[in-house]
Formats: structure tokens, sequence, C-alpha cells
């Protein structure tokens, strides 16, 4: 029995549930189609989320590319499991190789350029996945993007405007490669002009010939590593050599009777959990969904999580604390207390109890649901091309810290804080949600507010989807348009600081849903499922 939503309940939105057996919900409908042609070709969730990953390296350029890191939540009909594909750093990276490069007062790795750049773990995701879990030959798997690459396609709206901004800054353009691979004829393109990756194609080919092999100890490995030296970069073809991805087991947290599970540190899904366990202290439902004292109650949980991850989230090993201390019912009950509902507040972390960015979720009829996603992180990563291989990739590196006392300090071979978090909902030990919200600090946030709706509130999908949300950073709380105004001006009264967002990349997240109808109640074939996809990007949920 599905949960009781209200499917009446909506905002303003140019969309509608999607129902189907099989679906595949992601920011591009080239991508989403993708995922469905193998799960037509008699492949499974986990071929389909592969597929569809590979072309939104091509579709969407300004979030991900193949130089991107990945996460990924996958319920494989049976148990959940967790894939961590985050880059670590090259073995020459220590505070000292920073600050003899860029200074004593430096405080973190540069924003862009081959010193923001860690190993790219999105192609060795995509191998993983497909060898424990698909069914297609993986060369199949590839063989869309690959197409995509060549024959071109038409950039829509979204994505170009992302571009645009990105093709505004020097410190992006200015990068070894970029101009060749994203400004033809010396510009961004225009709505709807026909972009070709001639040489992602080449690139994807041998990566689809070699299983991955090429891209991590053959020709592209030392391409890449070529390209970093000649342009005063640290990373090796060793460095490539020696990487591989983890499978781990998702962190959980119980909320009104469901369980939301997302990929423990090094990345930020436990602020998502942290704010959960917080709430759950709260009536949340007898509140009203849109009204000051809601919006206050999440806003002020949010912050004591981000307090808490900001200070605490790491490469594991060097964590002085364990997700579970940070997850611990007590401290978590002694977090709420902290919050006065009538006052907005600044936190610090707590002490625990003693001792550019894609998303794409996709499932089928016979149960296996994956949650997927992958990131350049900031606009275009790096704005690092490796020339004639479209190799694009991300600036991970730039969320270390040069600070000495930090859990987050540089270091070989070492994972930085991740901003993203694919996130996984089950009742009982049975499947029910795979989501995710793309957008940088935005996630856990978005994971947040839109779970408190579907679950507080009875809010379908689509609809916790489409309601305007609200940032906190800073200090300052960014409300989206179509936020409503008295209760902007009743959180302003409580003492928030509420102000206009301009970032043109991050915005307030978008975000891909799929909702098992049956809740996983124990029979083994899927009546259906309700999938959303976020009317802020070009996408769509596909399915039948």
């Amino acid at each position: 029995m599905t949960h009781a939503f209200d499917w009446s309940a909506g905002y303003a939105s140019q969309r509608s549930p999607v129902f189907a057996r099989n679906i595949v919900s992601t920011s591009h409908p080239l991508a989403a189609q993708a995922g469905l042609r193998m799960l037509h070709k008699g492949g499974n969730a986990v071929d389909a989320a592969v597929a569809t990953a590979a072309v939104m390296t091509i579709v969407e350029p300004c979030s991900n590319g193949l130089g991107s890191d990945a996460f990924c939540i996958l319920w494989d009909g049976q148990e959940l499991h967790g894939l961590n594909a985050s880059g670590c750093a090259p073995a020459a990276w220590t505070p000292e190789y920073f600050k003899g490069k860029y200074g004593a007062e430096v405080k973190t790795p540069p924003k862009r350029g081959w010193d923001s750049v860690t190993v790219p773990g999105a192609v060795s995701a995509w191998m993983a996945l497909s060898t424990r879990f698909g069914k297609l030959p993986f060369a199949d798997l590839l063989a869309p993007a690959i197409e995509i690459a060549e024959r071109g396609y038409n950039v829509p709206v979204v994505v170009q405007g992302k571009w645009r901004n990105a093709a505004s800054l020097p410190e992006i353009t200015g990068q070894a490669g970029f101009a060749e691979a994203f400004l033809p004829q010396g510009r961004e393109p225009h709505i709807g002009e026909l972009f070709q990756f001639k040489a992602a194609a080449r690139t994807l080919k041998l990566i689809a010939d070699s299983k991955g092999e090429a891209f991590y100890r053959g020709e592209v490995a030392e391409a890449a590593a070529a390209h970093a030296k000649a342009h005063g970069g640290a990373m090796t073809a060793a460095d490539f050599a020696a990487y591989r991805p983890e499978w781990v087991t998702p962190i959980a947290r119980d909320y009104r009777g469901y369980t939301m599970h997302e990929i423990p540190p090094n990345g930020q899904g436990i602020a998502a959990l942290i704010a959960l366990g917080i709430l759950e202290k709260f009536d949340m439902s007898a509140l009203p969904v849109d009204g000051v004292a809601s919006q206050h109650l999440q806003i002020e949980a949010m912050k004591l999580a981000f307090a808490d991850a900001y200070a605490y989230v790491a490469e594991p090993k060097a964590m002085r604390l364990t997700p579970a201390q940070m997850l611990d019912d007590n401290y978590l009950a002694s977090r709420a207390k902290l919050i006065d509902p009538n006052k907005a507040q600044s936190y610090g972390p707590g002490h625990g109890p003693t001792g550019g960015t894609i998303y794409l979720t996709a499932a089928d009829e016979s149960g296996m649901m994956v949650s997927f996603i992958q990131s350049n992180y900031m606009g275009f990563g790096s704005g690092i091309v490796v020339p004639g291989y479209g190799l694009s990739l991300q600036n991970r590196g730039h969320g270390f810290t040069l600070n000495p006392g930090s859990d987050n300090l540089v270091g070989p071979g070492k994972r930085p804080f991740h901003t993203i978090i694919p996130a996984f909902l089950t009742k009982q030990g049975r499947p029910v949600m795979s989501f995710g919200i793309m957008g940088g600090d935005m996630q856990p946030q978005a994971h947040m507010q839109t779970l408190v709706r579907m679950l507080d509130y009875r809010q379908n999908p689509q609809a916790a989807c489409d309601a305007p949300r609200w940032r906190y950073f800073g200090g300052v709380v960014n409300a989206e348009q179509g936020f409503d105004a008295a209760t902007a001006d009743g959180l302003r009264r409580l003492g928030h600081q509420i102000a206009p967002f301009t970032d043109s990349y991050q915005d307030y997240g978008a975000g891909q849903f799929i909702w098992r109808l049956d809740e996983g109640d124990g029979d083994p074939s899927v009546t259906g499922y309700a999938a959303a996809s976020d009317p802020r990007r070009d996408g769509q949920a596909a399915g039948y």
C-alpha cells in the first residue's frame, strides 16, 4: 500500500508525476531515453543508469564530464549497496606542495586548473556497477553516448544558460583545453545549436572497448598525465592506475516510520540525516507546511547539521567523530533542545556523544532501483580539458583545506570533503524511493525539505519537488522566487537574514525522484512507480 499522498497538491510547475513499471529520471531527455533503450534491450536498472550517466557527460557538460566523480546507492532486489567513486589526491599533494607553490597563507588548493583535480572516479563507478550488477555488455551501455557525442545534440535552454555564464569567466575559459572543447567558433553554443563532441566520443570508445581499463591504466591516463605535466600539475599515470572505487555500507536514520539512507563520509549526506534526526523531535505535521514555524524549525535544524558536517566530515579514517557518534539519538535530542522556536540563532559544532552536478535515478519492474550522482563540482569543474580526448576534469581538490588542525587536511591518496550525495528511502527494510537533488551545499538541505514535505505533509514527489525552496549558507537564508512572502517576513521577524541568491550555477538544486507505489510490500512483482523530475532543469522522467 502506497503512502497516502495528496495527488492534488501542487505548486507552479509544468510537470506531473510519471507512472510506469520501468522509469529513468534525469535532467536531460536524451539521457533518460538512453536509459530506457537499455531496459528495452533486456537490461536492468543498473544498465539504464550507466547508459544515462554516460550520455549526461555529453549533454550537460557544465555539470559533469568524463572526468567527474560519482556516488551510488542501489537496491539489488534484496539489499542496499553503496558505492563511493570519489577521487583521491595525487601522491604529490601535501600541504607543503601547495604552500610552496601558492604561498604560506593559502587556505585551500586552487579553484581551477590541474592543482584542483583529484583522480576522476565516475568511469570507475560505471565499470564497477556494470561488472557486479549489470546484465548487458558494457560496450552496449556506452553506445548511445558515443552516438550523441559524434552526431551532436541541440543545446537546451537551462544547460545553455549555465554554459553562457561559464564562458564569461576567465578563470574557466583560460584553462588549458577549455576553449577548444567548449567554445566552438570562439563562443558558447546558442540555444538549439548543434554541439558535437567528437573527442569525447573517441574516449568513450576507448572505455567501451577496454571495459574502462584504457581510462585508468592505458591511453587516456597517459594522455591526462602528459597534459598535467605540461601545464604544471602533479597528476601522474601512476595516480590513475592506483585508483579504485569503494563499496560501502550506507548510513541511515529513521524518520516518521521510514529509513533515510545516505553514503557515509567523505560525503555530506550525513548532514541531511542529522537535520532529520533533529526535526523528528518536533511535531512537524501540526504546523502549516509553508508557514513560518515549520520553515524556521527546518532552517535551524539545517544550521545545526551543517555546523557538525563542516567541522567533522572528511576522509573517514581522518575523522575525529564516527558517523554513529554524529547520529546518536541522545546527541541529536540535545542538539534539538538548542532550537528556540521564536528566534533564529547561530550554532557551533557539537562535540558528539563521548567516545556542477547531475543526478539520475532508474528503476525496473524486477524491483532494482538505482540512485546515482556524478559531478564536476563547480561549473565545468577545473576548466581543464585534455585535448583530443574530451576529458573534462572536476575540481574536487578545492574541497580540501590546508588548515593543519582540520580532519579535511589535504594529503596523498586522501579523498576531500564531498558535496554530492545520492539518497534512498526504505520502510521496514523494503525499498520505497530512490532520489537525489544536485546543487552543491543545497543538496542535504533539499533532501530534508522534500522528505519533510512527503512524509510530514503527504505532498506527492512532484509537488514536493516543485515547491519553492530556501537555501542556508554563511548566515543568510536565500528564498527562491515563489516562496511565500508572508512567511519570509515572519522569518525576518524571528531574526533570519533573508536575501536573494544570484549564483547562476548552483541556484536551489534540481531533483529526480522515483517512489515505488507498493512500497516493496513483500511481493517481488512491481505494481508501478511514480517519478518526478525537477522543472529547474531541462530533464524528464520517462518510463514504460
